[in-house]
């Protein structure tokens, strides 16, 4: 049977109308190229209802349609989701998604283009013979075969009337640009050759006044994320002023509805929503609160990992996972680089896949809702715990930590939640879970950890694959290079970080930072210290930064500097060097194999320094002995 196509259908677009989803046909296929934004290709159509034609824009995530075969000249289509926009002079049809109907078929009718679009476009349209010569493209009524008939006459039209716009677009004179309302649309299909458009969407995370400089000056900035009724999620972003109009009225849990901001690309690295587009609000920009509650909306989304698969993760991947609250440690203050205190509390979460992971909560996380786990655990109650965005931690094996757009949800009402209750109570408080995590022993060692002599990084070839290794050796100070120990850095506060980055004198005896483009009296002196290590296998030259390098000398860097370039107290800066040496320690190393010009060197950076417990080295050296006895 023929498939009929949707008459008059590209008329109706042109006027607004989103719900027809019609029959069209794909008349022509071209590859423009890549967007500037994303690197990415997009594909121009020409769509047909039999009688008129008009340009399409196929939206990227249908790109796979066209590479595969399953949209070609000549097939027949079913519009399902689209938006109409002006572009540059001309009204350009966005496909966002669409049905294949038939594969292939002759071309239908004798289709001209659509007075809508721009003359630039209105060449020859591709087909067999039957469509009309290039003379006739562009003029809709310039032949009585395709002449619509007007209204009032009596004769049978060879196709349906003029496509009569509904009552709320028509008689209603003449209106100002943008006074019309705009169109709610599904976040999914946001895109940047829209014109007005408007989300309703409920506010899942928000995250704090976050405040930064750069050469532009001083500013701040903070962000919270969107979920609509079909499942999209975006994040929205505000600058200085615009931070003042809308921090306080956002509210998590709220539905709003929110127009006028600009589309840009995702910065993927710090957001972790899936969606390739993110909105920055202007000061045009409105939002305005619904009052009355959308069921139709989630208040949430989660995408839960097994614990198992966090062992699996990228460094710094942000992901969904839940479990069952085993243990919470004390609260405990901890100094950050640029001064200021915060709280970390680590707690461990098992589920039914077997594994165990260390959570690290964070700032308020520590007090808000660490101190309801730890009473929880404490009295012998072991709560299910959710996490939404929290951030993958390699450093000593895999563990989960909090950021500003982490989520806690303690025994939520949730069908994965009710499983892993059913399944604690019913066996799972006594299996066995291996974590993926530093299990903490004794005197400071880790079952998890990786031991290491000097001679296996050679032997082993390690730090040479795609990723550095990470491992711990037991090893003597064997010698300090003492020419160049430190260098000066930045003091200046970039967001809640110390910029760190180096810095020369200028003429007026003032410190300059290239990074920040500012001149100050005074800098800091950071550790950059090459170290001779040795074992009874071999020897390694490995780098210690700040707070390592502190823990090998057992001073400060700038107390060091004074003494040899200000002071030029030589002596005793020699003797603070010569009692570093010949200590032994157990030193965690990072090391990564590196491309300088064209040649490659191994670089090994010790990220932790602690003293060998004797206690526990003697546990681990026995346990060693046993084994190898066994064997």
């Amino acid at each position: 049977m023929p498939v009929t196509l949707t008459p008059n259908a590209i008329a109706a677009i042109n006027t607004g109308d989103v719900n027809l989803k019609p029959l069209l046909q794909v008349l022509d296929i071209r590859l423009i190229g890549k967007t500037q934004e994303r690197g990415q290709e997009r594909y121009r159509l020409l769509i047909s209802d039999g009688v008129s034609a008009q340009h399409a824009m196929l939206a990227v995530q249908l790109n796979d349609r066209v590479k595969s075969g399953q949209v070609e000249k000549g097939s027949i289509v079913q519009l399902i989701d689209y938006i109409c926009s002006d572009v540059k002079g001309r009204r350009l049809t966005i496909v966002l998604n669409m049905e294949t109907i038939v594969p292939q078929s002759e071309t239908i009718g004798n289709p001209t283009m659509s007075a809508e679009s721009n003359t630039e476009f209105q060449k020859p349209l591709p087909g067999p013979g039957n469509i009309h010569p290039p003379s006739r493209v562009g003029s809709i009524e310039q032949h009585s075969t395709n002449k619509v008939p007007p209204r009032g006459v009596n004769n049978t039209p060879s196709v349906q009337p003029a496509y009569q716009p509904p009552p709320s677009y028509r008689n209603h004179g003449p209106i100002m640009k943008n006074e019309a309302p705009a169109r709610i649309i599904p976040i999914a299909a946001l895109n940047p050759y829209q014109g007005r458009w408007a989300i309703k969407a409920r506010v899942t995370a928000k995250g704090d006044i976050r405040r930064y400089n750069n050469a532009k000056g001083d500013g701040k900035v903070f962000s919270f994320d969107l979920l609509d009724s079909d499942g999209g999620e975006v994040r929205i972003t505000c600058f200085n002023a615009v931070v003042d109009r809308f921090y306080d009225v956002i509210e998590v849990g709220k539905v709003y509805l929110i127009s006028k901001g600009s589309l840009k690309p995702a910065q993927k690295n710090f957001n972790h929503l899936k969606n390739e587009w993110e909105i920055f609000l202007e000061s045009a920009s409105t939002v305005e609160l619904c009052p009355d509650e959308d069921g139709s909306i989630p208040r949430q989304q989660f995408s839960f990992r097994p614990i198992g698969d966090v062992e699996k993760a990228e460094n710094n991947a942000i992901l969904d996972i839940i479990g069952v609250v085993t243990s919470v440690n004390p609260s405990v203050p901890i100094l950050r680089k640029n001064g200021m205190e915060t709280h970390r509390r680590t707690l461990n979460l098992k589920d039914d896949s077997g594994k165990a992971v260390e959570v690290t909560l964070w700032g308020e996380f520590c007090n808000r809702d660490g101190r309801e786990l730890e009473e929880m655990v404490g009295s012998a109650f072991y709560p299910v715990l959710a996490i939404k965005a929290g951030k993958v931690s390699d450093f000593s094996g895999k563990s989960v930590g909090t950021i500003s757009s982490t989520q806690l949800f303690i025994n939520p009402d949730f069908p994965e939640a009710q499983k892993l209750r059913n399944w604690f109570d019913h066996g799972g408080k006594d299996t066995a879970s291996s974590s993926i995590s530093r299990d903490n022993m004794p005197g400071g060692g880790s079952r998890n950890e990786i031991r290491k002599v000097v001679s296996q990084i050679k032997e082993e070839g390690l730090g040479r694959s795609d990723k550095p290794d990470w491992f711990t050796v037991k090893a003597t100070i064997a010698f300090i290079k003492t020419d160049s120990f430190c260098y000066t850095a930045c003091p200046l506060m970039i967001g809640d970080k110390q910029c760190n980055k180096k810095v020369t004198r200028t003429g007026t005896n003032m410190w300059l930072c290239d990074r920040c483009n500012q001149e100050f009296e005074e800098c800091d002196y950071r550790y950059l210290l090459q170290v001779q290590i040795q074992d009874h296998t071999g020897m390694a030259w490995v780098t210690a930064f700040q707070e390592s390098g502190e823990e090998i000398m057992g001073c400060p860097a700038k107390q060091l500097y004074t003494l040899k370039h200000e002071s030029q107290n030589d002596e005793e800066f020699a003797v603070i060097v010569r009692n570093r040496l010949f200590h032994q320690y157990m030193l965690k190393l990072k090391i990564k194999e590196e491309t300088y010009g064209e040649e490659h060197r191994l670089k090994m950076t010790v990220v932790k320094v602690d003293t060998v417990n004797y206690t526990s080295e003697s546990r681990y050296l026995l346990n060693l002995l046993v084994g190898s006895l066994q064997v």
